[in-house]
């Protein structure tokens, strides 16, 4: 397998930045906003797009955690026994707008599940998606509001997320054979 890096540490941080702008200046600043991140580096990237938007906007956004490996629809193939994760969302999400905020957007079979996970939570006004990465390969009619880049792959390619908050550094590369 051949690693190529696509994002280093000072990639991350203005991506970061520039998708707390385009955030705010999509909604028109904070209100009625909230910031859900797909476990695992999903939600260590919201938490950085809600410390950005409040050094920005000088605004605490809610913030919260879904595990949505109990409504993937492929389960089963990925493990007889899936760590299933505790969710949080300390704030009631009807008539929100919610971004969800995931690493990598491939088929999309990811996002469908996170919906139906937020929908246990409550009825959101509007939902939107935050993605570090776009690789392609959709599945389902599912696109990013905000993306950090896209990359063209092949099916077989892995791109992976390191964060520092999980993996000890900020890096995104892609393994190809």
């Amino acid at each position: 397998m051949k690693k190529k890096t696509i994002l280093s540490d000072q990639d991350f941080k203005r991506i970061i930045t520039r998708i707390a702008y385009e955030i705010i200046e999509k909604h028109k600043g904070t209100k009625n906003l909230a910031l859900v991140g797909i476990q695992t580096r999903g939600d260590f990237l919201a938490k950085r797009l809600a410390d950005q938007i409040q050094k920005i906007e000088n605004v605490t956004l809610p913030v919260g955690s879904m595990d949505i490996n109990m409504y993937r629809d492929d389960w089963t193939k990925i493990s007889r026994q899936p760590i299933v994760r505790p969710s949080k969302i300390p704030f009631c999400v009807d008539d929100m707008d919610i971004i969800l905020v995931d690493d990598v957007l491939f088929t999309g079979r990811t996002i469908r599940a996170a919906m139906d996970a937020l929908m246990d939570f409550g009825r959101p006004s509007r939902i939107e998606l935050a993605i570090l990465v776009d690789r392609g390969h959709r599945e389902l009619p599912i696109q990013a509001d905000y993306k950090g880049i896209s990359i063209g792959t092949e099916h077989q390619d892995m791109i992976n997320v390191m964060v520092l908050e999980h993996d000890n550094q900020d890096m995104v590369y892609i393994e190809q054979d």
